[in-house]
């Protein structure tokens, strides 16, 4: 099943191609150019020392910690690594 979100982008196209040029922009950025680059070499690293299925089905994820691992899940679901997790997910509910 998929979230409400999916849902929504494909019963409505245009808002679809609105979020998808937005994205666009978005990954062009320096910040994130680094970020994914980062994380690249970080599993590069790794693999070289443990080989790659030590880290199957986990993602790099940057924390305030440095970068670690996390299941794929657990690091898309993340709400306290960073104020950008917490601002994508729209923050505390407030009662």
């Amino acid at each position: 099943m998929a979230s409400r979100t999916a849902e929504y982008y494909r019963t409505h196209p245009k808002a679809r191609k609105k979020h998808v040029e937005y994205q666009k922009e978005y990954n062009k950025k320096e910040e994130q150019v680094k970020k994914r680059v980062e994380c690249i070499e970080h599993n590069r690293e790794h693999d070289k020392k443990y080989g790659k299925a030590s880290r199957k089905g986990k993602d790099a994820s940057h924390t305030s910690h440095g970068i670690v691992y996390k299941s794929s899940s657990a690091n898309r679901g993340s709400k306290s690594d960073t104020a950008g997790d917490r601002r994508a997910r729209g923050g505390k509910k407030k009662k």
